[in-house]
């Protein structure tokens, strides 16, 4: 006898993985997920590894990889172990384009409250009857 496992409806699936359903079609069509198991009537049954796989996905949206880049990652997953020289040099990539961005992001959040203490500043400075609640 095999072993049942959970599947999840599209609605529970949204709700679970944060995605759209509209998003999940559109990864399902372009690949970036693989057909998705159907059941007797025909509707999606998304898996706890489709939900682990999601997860990741949004891991890399999340942290900037395109889409094209994104496509390319989930090709060498599915080709194999062969591919985990190349998955990891993609990811190790990756890595460094965010390590770069959150140091551009810090730099600009710098100038951001430089610019949020001059104008406490200057809002301590004003006399008390031109500061609104």
């Amino acid at each position: 006898m095999g072993v049942m496992t959970e599947t999840y409806s599209p609605a529970q699936t949204v709700e679970m993985s944060g995605f759209s359903l509209d998003t999940l079609r559109y990864y399902e069509r372009i690949g970036l997920i693989e057909p998705v198991r159907r059941a007797a009537g025909g509707h999606r049954r998304y898996s706890d590894d489709d939900l682990g796989w999601l997860d990741m996905l949004r891991c890399l949206r999340g942290t900037g990889m395109p889409i094209a880049q994104m496509h390319t990652f989930a090709e060498l997953v599915r080709d194999g172990d062969d591919t985990i020289a190349d998955r990891l040099a993609l990811l190790e990539e990756h890595d460094a384009n965010v390590e770069a961005e959150m140091t551009r992001l810090i730099e600009l959040q710098r100038k951001v409250r430089d610019k949020i203490a001059y104008y406490r500043g200057a809002l301590a400075e004003l006399p008390v009857e031109c500061v609104r609640d």
